[in-house]
This record gives structure tokens, C-alpha cells and sequence, in this order.
């Protein structure tokens, strides 16, 4: 599935792994983010934090009605105050959506699947 923009020179699709891959990348620059985590993963038997190239498996990119909605999946550091960093991400998220795409995105929900301790 693609997001698809219509303009005065022709029509644009834009494919939701590039959607995740902004997604992730301005997500995981946001001070208190230790990385993304995957949606399943139980079912993706991965319990690591997510490669840059795995970015699609911890951003899901649902179609609505009128735009888009993005879930994401991070992992935050302990000792960060977690409703701020999930609120940095948001505004990030959409900013970057909006900047680099074009793509003003109707709501951005962060789910934090763990917490990491660093030493």
C-alpha cells in the first residue's frame, strides 16, 4: 500500500517502507530513544533493538479515511521522563513527514515496548 498525492503535474506514490524509514529516522535521533522496537515480536522472534534497515517492522503506516496514521514502537532509556519523549516523537514525526514528504500525518501514536537500562 502507497500513499498517493494528486497535483496539478501528475500523481505521486509514496511506499509505506520509505514512510517507515523517515519515521524511524526521526524517531531514533530524539534524546531519551535508545532504538525502535519491533510491533510483534513474539511473532518476529526479535528482542533486540531495531537495525536502520528493519525500521518497517517497528512503524506501521495505516491508511484512514482522510490521510495517514503511523504507530511507532521505541524503546526508551531509563531515568527519561517517558510522556516527554513520546511527545518529542510525535512532533518530530510530523515535522519530518511534513518537510521531507509532504505527507501531513492525521495522528502518530507511540507505544513504548521497553525500557533499557545503560550503565
Amino acid at each position: 500500500m502507497a500513499v498517493k498525492i494528486q497535483n496539478k503535474y501528475g500523481s505521486i506514490d509514496i511506499d509505506n517502507d520509505v514512510i517507515a524509514t523517515v519515521v524511524g529516522g526521526a524517531a531514533t535521533e530524539i534524546f531519551g530513544i535508545v532504538g525502535m522496537a519491533s510491533k510483534n515480536q513474539i511473532r518476529d522472534n526479535l528482542n533486540e533493538i531495531l537495525k536502520r534497515d528493519n525500521y518497517s517492522k517497528g512503524v506501521v503506516v495505516r491508511q484512514v479515511e482522510d490521510g495517514v496514521a503511523i504507530d511507532v514502537y521505541i524503546i526508551v532509556s531509563y531515568g527519561i521522563k517517558i510522556s516527554e519523549v513520546c511527545r518529542n516523537v510525535q512532533d518530530t514525526v510530523k515535522y519530518n513527514l511534513n518537510t521531507m514528504l509532504g505527507i501531513a500525518a492525521d495522528s502518530v501514536n507511540v507505544y513504548v515496548q521497553g525500557v533499557h537500562v545503560t550503565e
